[in-house]
């Protein structure tokens, strides 16, 4: 009896050490449920809108994104009544007309949407590129999480940053330097226009366009507009120079 004591101190420490050996091997062994659960989780891949499109409606005649006048500034209802545009009811001859796209001058966002010419869009992880046939431009939205630089240099696209929200890619574009017009018609655009375009893809061949404008120089309130594009798969981008183009030709005359 005298050894008893001494017999369970051994096995309370063979108890001691049989219950940290368990708890090691629970925390080395742990259930595939909870090692998936520790596991990060990877965004989904956003949807593919890669491919050559060309614009089918939306616009009216190609010409305009808006059917009326958008409610004007006295300022944009001054630029207004000094475009003479080849387009639409206030249209005259290109040999009149004060488009300068009609001298070679880049269309700029959202203008370059209206030319009858296709469009290719490119994805990589980083960007969307989108490479116009017109005169072969190109616009970046750079989808990579970063913001509108505070020193950006106004261009006739803009800065353009993007995120996925599902199926759709939302697009936030500043800095235009307002050189152009919005569209065919002379609409202005100045260079406070802020543009916000949500882009998807409706079905296999379809794609949506959702623009919404806001320009307080031009315009007395923001409005919205829609476009869509029809996918090519047929089709590549061709050269197209401004000046080799036979229009230009005929408006010189």
């Amino acid at each position: 009896m005298r050894n008893r004591p001494a017999v369970w101190a051994v096995t309370f420490v063979a108890a001691l050490t049989f219950s940290a050996d368990l708890l090691a091997q629970s925390k080395n062994h742990a259930s595939p449920q909870s090692a998936a659960a520790a596991k990060p989780q990877s965004a989904p891949a956003p949807p593919d809108i890669s491919g050559v499109w060309n614009a089918r409606s939306g616009v009216y005649g190609f010409a305009s994104f808006s059917k009326d006048d958008p409610p004007m500034t006295p300022w944009g209802q001054t630029q207004l009544d000094a475009a003479k545009p080849s387009q639409g009811e206030r249209g005259v001859k290109l040999s009149e007309t004060n488009d300068k796209v009609y001298k070679c001058a880049t269309p700029g966002v959202p203008y370059i949407y209206l030319q009858l010419f296709p469009m290719q869009i490119v994805q990589t992880p980083k960007e969307v590129i989108e490479f116009f046939e017109y005169d072969h431009t190109v616009r970046y939205i750079f989808t990579d999480g970063r913001k509108h630089p505070d020193d950006v240099t106004p261009t006739y696209n803009g800065h353009s940053i993007g995120h996925w929200e599902a199926d759709t890619l939302v697009v936030d574009t500043v800095a235009l330097n307002g050189k152009n017009w919005l569209d065919r018609v002379g609409h202005p655009e100045s260079d406070q226009m802020h543009i916000v375009e949500r882009i998807r893809r409706v079905d296999g061949k379809s794609l949506q366009v959702d623009l919404t404008f806001d320009d307080r120089k031009s315009y007395t309130k923001s409005w919205t507009a829609h476009i869509g594009f029809q996918l090519h798969p047929d089709w590549e981008i061709l050269e197209h120079v401004c000046e080799d183009n036979l229009a230009f030709e005929s408006f010189e005359k």
